[in-house]
This record gives structure tokens, sequence and C-alpha cells, in this order.
């Protein structure tokens, strides 16, 4: 049986799986819980030990590495349509490397939370403003324009990051170099991030058909009534803003929004109105068993989840990539 032709129990299977995931992260960790123990925690008849565990601890880790993991996949999807490469992933325009400059700016202040999720987010939209100002810069909009602009942009980022982990002092770069790639642990506000995906997925689903048109080329799409000029402005703002609401909930994780999209598309085809939520499903998915894993593999040391998405990412791309030749 072709899953292409049978998209609902692809979808239903990925609904299971983001339940399975989200009970799995709920029931392992340094002290496991079992079954009878969680299903307590529904009838309201577990320990305050167990209840402060799940609820204040495991449950809003596992939200956010959803939210997260969710935001990445859709950033992906539409970042590849905006620059025709399926090799794109959320964070080649250099949107990471201001967010990531902005928080270790906050950290290196002494800022507290709510100021490194404020200052990350605003460094994020400094970088899409940046990008998109001197990708307009005398003369028209261009890809090639835009890709160049990240990529150096990007460059500079990471140059001036250097510089704020040299003159950081020792007992600050522990946790920055976590932050750098992709940590969970902080306790950050989960409202405006799925407010962020709420809205992206939202908006993304409704041009869905026009990512479909803009498939065959700008010149079909234009002739069918796409104003791709429009749109792909619209992708950049919409792809850059749900990888701002990413980073700045969790930090740089890679490979997400790379691999989970060419693994639905192998899976279910490239129509946006079944690849949009289906790579959301799945990337949240994938991330709360990354992260459960990342803070329970070399327990009670945790490892960034971004090591574990690389280490995940790396080897499955490789394989996508020979599969597809």
């Amino acid at each position: 049986m072709k899953l292409k032709n049978h998209p609902f129990i692809f979808l239903s299977s990925l609904v299971f799986l983001v339940i399975i995931s989200f009970i799995f992260a709920l029931l392992t960790g340094s002290g496991n819980l079992s079954s009878q123990e969680l299903l307590s925690l529904l009838n309201g008849t577990a320990s305050p030990l167990h209840q402060s565990l799940v609820f204040e601890l495991r449950l809003p880790r596992a939200l956010a590495a959803f939210a997260a993991g969710a935001l990445l996949s859709i950033a992906g999807v539409l970042m590849q349509v905006l620059l025709r490469n399926p090799l794109a992933d959320p964070y080649v325009l250099g949107v990471s490397g201001g967010s990531a400059l902005a928080a270790l700016l906050a950290m290196l202040s002494g800022l507290n939370t709510l100021w490194l999720t404020g200052s990350a987010f605003l460094g994020a939209l400094l970088s899409i403003f940046l990008v998109f100002s001197f990708a307009h810069s005398k003369g028209s909009w261009t890809i090639s324009r835009l890709l160049l602009t990240g990529i150096i942009l990007a460059s500079g980022w990471g140059a001036l990051i250097s510089f704020v982990l040299v003159i950081s002092p020792p007992e600050k770069i522990h946790g920055m170099l976590f932050w750098l790639m992709g940590d969970l642990s902080y306790d950050r506000p989960l409202l405006p991030s799925y407010l962020i995906l709420l809205i992206g997925f939202v908006f993304s689903l409704s041009i869905s058909r026009q990512l479909n048109i803009l498939l065959w080329g700008d010149l079909q799409a234009g002739s069918l009534g796409v104003d791709t000029r429009r749109l792909r402005g619209t992708l950049f703002f919409l792809s850059s803003l749900l990888t701002a609401g990413a980073i700045t909930l969790a930090g740089s994780i890679g490979f997400v929004g790379l691999v989970i999209p060419h693994l639905v598309r192998l899976i279910i085809g490239t129509d946006h109105r079944l690849l949009i939520p289906a790579s959301a499903l799945m990337g949240g998915a994938l991330l709360i068993i990354a992260d459960t894993l990342a803070r329970t593999m070399l327990a009670p040391q945790q490892l960034p989840v971004g090591v574990l998405t690389a280490l995940i990412g790396v080897p499955l791309f490789l394989y996508l990539l020979r599969r597809s030749q």
C-alpha cells in the first residue's frame, strides 16, 4: 500500500507518533515513571513529587521540543521552495547567527531568561531586516542575491560570535556553548513560540496551493495568476519568523528543518497541503525523542539536543540522498 494514495493513514500515524513521543518523554528521566504512575497523574491521585516532576519539568520541556521541531520543519519546507534548493535549511540566510549573537550578549550581561528570549528574537528580526534590505539594494530581488547576502551575513555573525566567546568569562562559556548547540533546559515562555507556530501553520496552509504551482516554475505560476514576487517575499518573512521562534525557544538545532521535509516528501509526495502538517508532526515528534535521549543517555549529565539531531540527521540525510540518486 502506497502512503501517497492514503494520506489520512499517514497523518494519523504521525499523530500517534507524537502521542507516543510525549508519553516516552514523560516516563523517561533520571527517575523513570511507570505507566500506572502516569495514569495516576491523570486521575489526580499521584504524589506531589511525581506531579512536580511531570508538570513542572518534563511536560514543559516536551512541549518546547515539539514546538521547536514543528517550527523548524515548516520553515525548512518553505525555505526549500523559496530558494528552489532541496538542500536549503532554516539557518541558511543567517537568521540563527543574529539570534545567537544577541542571546550570547544577553548571557554575557547576566540578564534573566525573559531578556534572553527577547534578545534572541530581536537578533533574528535584525538579521531578517538586514538580509532583505541588502538583497533589494540597487537592483531586482533575486534568489541568488538573497542566498549570497544570507551566507555573507551568516559568516559575519559567526565571526562576532567567536569574538564574544573569546572575551567571555570561563564560568559562562559552558552555558553559551550549550545554547549554540541547542538547549531545551532553560525555562522559557512557551506561549510566544506556539503563537508563531499557529500563525505560520495556518498561513502556510492558506498558500499551499500556490506553493504547489510555484514548483512548476515562475513562468507557469505567473501564467496561472500567481504573483511570484509577492509570494517569495511572503515565504522569506514567514520562514524567517518561524526560524526565529525556534531559535528563541531552543537555540540552534540543526538538521531538523533539512532532513524532515526530505523524508516526508519521499513518503507522501510534494503536495504542500499534506507536506506542511506532516512535516510539523514528524519534526515535533523527532525533537521530543531526541531531547529525551539527550537528557537521559549520559544521566545525570545532559547533552545538547543539537548533538543528537546531528548524529541522527547526518546518516539519515546521506541515506536519503543516496536513495534519491
